[in-house]
């Protein structure tokens, strides 16, 4: 029993031998060396001079920043060129100007005449498209389509009724009828030339909500008329034979005039 006192005496009280507490407290003193130099490293961070710290920022500022998306393409002016319409009418022709599109990079011009939402006035808007790669026009509903949604108000296509065909100067054009909504509901006349090398395409409403007649569609687009010095080309198809349908023909600066044969639209009145 004296014995086993004197080991137990000799262990200490907490029974810990003396090799382990003589770890213990060498792994105490390596905590402490290891939070000394954190502390000495951040009082020298501390003491750094605001000059470097700002040459820092600098540095930092002066990479260049790279976005991983390219920003939209927007369309590029073209040089300018005359397009417009020989037809006598109420409303004044609008011709946009010029543009390059930054897809296809081909030009294109277009004009306008009438308001969509006027349901008792024709509606016309033609899009001309040149360009030394210019692909097969697509299918005429999804051309339409695509137009429609982007160009001038945003319509969008309904329904379609029949196709058809409409001879005009720059050969056979490819017809359909559809019906577009947008700020109203008209029928009207889409069409694409597929007989030229440059693509005349878009719809023309006519008055009330129906469809025009086939010689209303032909002579308008006999009517469009283009003078641009440097596609000589071009130029020489618009100027072509009309086709003899009996089409009422102006000049271009009589076209931009509110005249014709009914003269000029009177404003509605209240009594």
């Amino acid at each position: 029993m004296q014995i086993d006192d004197q080991r137990n005496e000799a262990q200490g009280p907490s029974h810990i031998p003396k090799g382990a507490r003589k770890l213990s407290l060498v792994g105490l003193g390596l905590r402490l060396v290891v939070a000394a130099a954190m502390i000495a490293g951040l009082c020298l961070y501390a003491r750094t001079p605001p000059a470097a710290q700002r040459q820092v920022a600098v540095d930092a500022a002066a990479t260049p920043f790279v976005p991983s998306t390219a920003a939209p393409k927007v369309p590029t002016a073209a040089a300018p060129a005359r397009f417009g319409l020989a037809e006598p009418g109420l409303d004044p022709v609008r011709v946009a100007a010029a543009r390059i599109h930054p897809a296809s990079r081909l030009r294109e011009d277009a004009l306008a005449r009438g308001a969509f939402e006027i349901m008792e006035a024709p509606a016309l808007r033609v899009t001309l498209t040149r360009g030394d790669d210019a692909a097969p026009a697509p299918s005429l509903f999804i051309l339409l389509a695509r137009r429609a949604a982007t160009d001038g108000p945003a319509l969008s296509v309904i329904r379609t009724g029949p196709s058809g065909r409409v001879a005009t100067k720059f050969g056979t054009v490819e017809t359909l009828e559809v019906t577009l909504g947008g700020p109203a509901q008209r029928t009207c006349t889409g069409f694409v030339s597929r007989e030229t090398t440059f693509r005349l395409d878009g719809w023309l409403c006519a008055p009330l909500g129906h469809p025009p007649e086939s010689r209303t569609l032909g002579c308008m687009i006999d009517a469009l008329t283009l003078d641009d010095p440097a596609d000589p080309s071009a130029t020489a198809a618009f100027t072509a034979q009309r086709t003899e349908r009996g089409c009422t023909v102006t000049t271009v600066a009589d076209a931009n005039e509110p005249t014709g044969s009914l003269g000029r639209r009177k404003a509605h009145t209240k009594k």
